[in-house]
């Protein structure tokens, strides 16, 4: 498939999906300024050519602890011994697969990598990190911080300049 370039009324498209993917065509297409059928079609344009990943709701994690009691958020930091491409890969693969682990990124300098888990308190934090972290040989250092607030947290990206 040929990358498709992006003009102003793709960003719009873009911008405004990503922060509120739950408007109808219609809606959409008065937003961007665009007839119904040409908005529906840009859509399906950029959801074809890879420009939308998927479509979400984002729960509200205060609310959804309580409830739930996932109220534990952690970033954590790991190094390998070994940082061979199998090395990381199979640590990246186990941690992508575990439920808790809401972000993995490959980072440098420093770790080799960064995670978002989620738990619902402390002993559940202990089971996530033996079953990622002291049962791999591989693992040299683990550094987790433990979040106190939540200041922002978003999903969008800056698309309209």
């Amino acid at each position: 498939m040929d990358p498709i370039e992006l003009d102003a009324i793709d960003l719009q498209l873009l911008d405004s999906l990503q922060r509120d993917a739950s408007l109808s065509n219609v809606a959409l297409a008065e937003k961007v300024n665009v007839s119904p059928p040409t908005c529906l079609r840009r859509v399906k344009r950029l959801v074809d050519g890879g420009w939308i990943e998927r479509q979400i709701a984002v729960l509200n994690a205060d609310q959804l602890g309580a409830a739930l009691g996932h109220g534990l958020t952690a970033l954590v930091e790991v190094s390998l011994d070994k940082q061979g491409a199998e090395h990381l890969g199979a640590f990246e693969a186990r941690a992508v697969a575990h439920d808790a682990v809401q972000q993995c990124w490959r980072v440098s300098p420093g770790p080799d990598f960064m995670l978002v888990v989620q738990a619902a308190d402390m002993p559940h934090y202990l089971s996530i990190s033996q079953a990622l972290f002291t049962q791999d040989a591989n693992v040299r250092n683990v550094k987790a911080f433990f979040a106190t607030k939540r200041a922002k947290f978003t999903t969008t990206w800056p698309v309209r300049h």
